[in-house]
């Protein structure tokens, strides 16, 4: 208390120079303050929040590119499924309307061959048919020339002979059937 008692008020109140000394360092650092450091800061500051808000908005229009080349990827792949189904769809077709004209041309080919053997038959059947008539009708004179004893000497007239009673015979067969 000793002391309180000897500076009294003098304690609270500051000397005045030291005041004026210590207001005009703190309106220079102030100054300094303002004027060098805190534009610095500031645009520090302002480049950190571009680059931030700049990455952001990078980063949304890389995520939006993606999504449209997905999206477009998927269209493209739906394309193609699409594609190949049809594609797939027209080999099925082509496959079946190969099979039938396979098949076409297999039935008029066994058929051509089935003609060509009935055509080979009945030519045949034919030939053969001659071949008896004729064999028949030397057969017949040779009997005929044993019954009657001799030989029958007008192998024209013996031929017709035969033929008529051969094409009467069919006509007969025909008849009955």
């Amino acid at each position: 208390m000793i002391l309180a008692e000897e500076g009294g008020a003098a304690i609270l109140f500051p000397i005045w120079q030291e005041m004026l000394v210590g207001a005009i360092a703190f309106g220079l650092l102030c100054f300094v303050l303002m004027k060098f450091v805190f534009p610095r800061m500031e645009k520090t500051f302002e480049a950190r929040v571009d680059a931030i808000e700049g990455g952001i908005e990078r980063a949304e229009t890389a995520q939006e590119e993606a999504n449209q080349t997905l999206e477009e990827y998927r269209r493209k792949l739906e394309g193609a499924q699409s594609e190949a189904a049809a594609i797939r769809d027209e080999a099925r077709a082509d496959a079946v309307a190969a099979k039938e004209e396979i098949l076409v041309s297999a039935r008029e080919e066994a058929n051509r061959i089935i003609a060509a053997g009935h055509a080979q038959i009945e030519a045949s059947r034919q030939q053969l048919v001659r071949e008896l008539r004729s064999e028949v009708g030397n057969l017949a004179v040779d009997l005929a020339g044993k019954i009657i004893g001799q030989r029958l000497a007008d192998d024209a007239s013996t031929t017709e002979t035969v033929d008529q009673f051969l094409a009467q015979m069919e006509t007969e067969s025909s008849g009955a059937r």
